[in-house]
C-alpha cells in the first residue's frame, strides 16, 4: 500500500477495532487503537493522527458531536465514520461535518483498505473537500478558480454564464484539473447558492446500496430497513447535485438516472409515491464518453441529457502562464495552514522549470509539490535545488540547445545524444522519434561518434 507515512487511530469498543488495526498494520501503517470517545480525545491531545477510524454507535456518548469535536480541535486529522450499517441521513450529516467516508461492520480488509486510500487522496487534496455546518462555512472554504491565462478567462466567463441559468452541465477534463471546483462555482454563483451542493464520487459508490443511496426507502423495504429514510436526491433538492466520474456508474443506473433527469421525479425504494424534484445536476468525467459510448459502456441517451452545456478544463501544460499565480496561492494556503510563513515565494529560474514541465497530474500535483517543500525545506525562496529531479533534469536537458552561436551541426548531435539517452540506447525507438531510419541513425552515431552505452 502506498502512502505508509500515515497513522492511524481506531476508535472501536468491539473486537473489529482490534482486527481494524491489524489491518492497518499489515498495510504498513502506524496504527494505535481507543476502546472509547473519551481515550481518543486523550490520544490525540497527546499524539498527532493523520486518520482516525470513529465508531459513532458506541454507548453512553454522542458520536456526531466527537466528530464536531474532533474536528474543532484536529481540523488536519481525517476521519473515517465506523457504522453498524449504512445509514444515509446520519453518513450525509458526517459528511457534512468533514468527515472523509464511511465503512460498514462487518468490514473485511479490502473495504477498509479501499476507504483509507481514499482519505489517502483526500488528505493529499485538503481544501478542494469542502465541509462545514453551514454554507457560510462552506463558501469560505472554497477556492477561487485561479487564472488569468486566455484558456482560463473563457473558462471563468462560460462558469459565469452558466450559473446564470439552470441548464444541466457536463463538465470533462484530465484528473486534477478542477472539476469539482468548477461544479461549486456554478452552484455558488446560481440561485440554488442558498440551497445544498451535493457531491457524489461515483466510483465510490457501492453498487447494491446505490439505489437507496440516492433514492432513499421507506420502512421494510429490505433486510435493515427499520425505518423510511431519505435520499441523496431528496437532501439535494432545491439545490445542485453532483455527479463525480459518472462514467463509472454502471447501465443499470445509467438507466435510472436518464429517468431523473427526464422527469424530474423519484420513487422511494420499496415506496409507490412519486416526488417531485426540483434540482439542478451537474456532472463530471475525466473520461472520453462518446468512446465509452462506441464500446457499449455509456448510454449515448444520457449523454445528450447530461451535455446541454459541455464546459472543457484545460490541463495546466495548456496554461503554464498561470502556473505563477498557482504557487503564489498554495504557497499562502499551506503557510496559513501550517501557522508558518517561511516561504516567501520562488526564483525566476524555478518557476520556468516549472512551467516547462509537463504536469501529468494538473493542478493537483502542483499543489502537491508546493506543501511538500513547504513540508520538507527549510528556505525563504523556493529554487530549482528544492525542485525534484525529474523536473530540474528534464529542463537542464532542453537547455542544451539555448546557448548562443551553435551551429546546425552541432544542435544536431547534441539532439541525437539527447533523444538516446530519452530512448535509452535502444535505435529502432530514437529513429522513429527522429522520423528518420535506422539505417540513416546508424551513419550519423558513426558521423558524430556518439557512444551508445544505455
Amino acid at each position: 500500500m502506498a502512502g505508509n507515512h500515515l497513522s492511524v487511530l481506531a476508535v472501536d469498543d468491539q473486537a473489529g477495532g482490534c482486527s481494524a488495526i491489524f489491518m492497518m498494520e499489515a498495510f504498513g501503517l502506524h496504527a494505535k487503537g481507543a476502546q472509547d470517545h473519551g481515550q481518543a480525545l486523550d490520544m490525540m491531545a497527546r499524539e498527532r493522527f493523520d486518520v482516525v477510524l470513529l465508531d459513532i454507535g458506541m454507548p453512553g456518548t454522542d458520536g456526531i458531536e466527537i466528530l464536531r469535536r474532533i474536528r474543532k480541535s484536529h481540523p488536519e486529522t481525517g476521519v473515517i465514520i465506523i457504522t453498524d450499517y449504512p445509514s444515509i441521513e446520519s453518513a450525509v450529516e458526517c459528511m457534512k461535518l468533514g468527515a472523509m467516508d464511511y465503512v460498514v461492520k462487518p468490514f473485511r480488509a479490502d473495504d477498509l483498505e479501499d476507504v483509507v486510500l481514499r482519505a489517502q487522496e483526500t488528505i493529499a487534496k485538503k481544501g478542494e473537500q469542502v465541509g462545514g455546518e453551514n454554507r457560510e462555512h462552506r463558501k469560505e472554504s472554497s477556492r477561487p478558480i485561479i487564472g488569468k491565462s486566455p484558456v482560463m478567462q473563457k473558462l471563468i466567463a462560460t462558469i459565469r454564464r452558466v450559473a446564470a441559468t439552470d441548464s444541466t452541465a457536463l463538465i470533462a477534463g484530465e484528473t486534477g484539473t478542477g472539476k469539482e471546483l468548477a461544479a461549486r462555482a456554478i452552484h455558488d454563483h446560481s440561485a440554488r447558492a442558498d440551497n445544498d451542493f451535493v457531491p457524489v464520487e461515483c466510483s465510490a459508490l457501492v453498487e447494491s446500496l446505490l439505489e437507496s443511496e440516492l433514492f432513499g426507502h421507506v420502512k421494510g423495504a429490505f433486510t435493515n430497513a427499520h425505518e423510511t429514510k431519505k435520499g441523496l436526491f431528496e437532501l439535494a433538492n432545491h439545490g445542485t447535485f453532483f455527479f463525480d466520474e459518472v462514467s463509472n456508474l454502471g447501465l443499470n443506473t445509467q438507466a435510472k438516472l436518464l429517468r431523473v433527469i427526464q422527469e424530474r421525479e423519484y420513487v422511494k425504494v420499496g415506496g409507490r409515491e412519486r416526488r417531485k424534484l426540483n434540482i439542478r445536476f451537474i456532472a463530471a468525467s475525466n473520461r472520453d464518453l462518446k468512446e465509452a459510448i462506441e464500446r457499449g459502456a455509456f448510454r449515448e441517451d444520457l449523454y445528450f441529457r447530461l451535455n446541454v452545456v459541455p464546459i472543457h478544463m484545460p490541463p495546466l501544460r495548456e496554461r503554464s502562464e498561470d502556473i505563477g499565480l498557482l504557487v503564489e496561492y498554495f504557497v499562502k494556503e499551506h503557510n496559513a495552514k501550517y501557522d508558518g510563513n517561511a516561504v516567501q515565494g520562488i526564483s525566476e529560474e524555478a518557476l520556468e522549470m516549472l512551467m516547462s514541465y509537463s504536469w501529468p497530474g494538473n493542478v493537483r500535483e502542483l499543489e502537491h509539490l508546493i506543501e511538500r517543500i513547504l513540508v520538507l525545506e527549510d528556505c525563504h525562496t523556493i529554487r530549482p535545488e528544492h525542485l525534484p529531479p525529474f523536473i530540474t533534469q528534464r529542463k537542464a536537458e532542453f537547455q542544451i540547445f539555448s546557448e548562443d552561436g551553435l551551429s546546425l551541426q552541432q544542435v544536431e548531435k547534441r539532439y541525437l545524444q539527447y533523444t538516446l539517452r530519452r530512448s535509452k540506447g535502444r535505435r529502432q525507438e530514437a529513429a522513429d522519434i527522429l522520423g528518420i531510419n535506422r539505417k540513416t541513425l546508424a551513419a550519423k552515431i558513426k558521423k558524430y561518434g556518439l557512444q551508445v552505452n544505455l
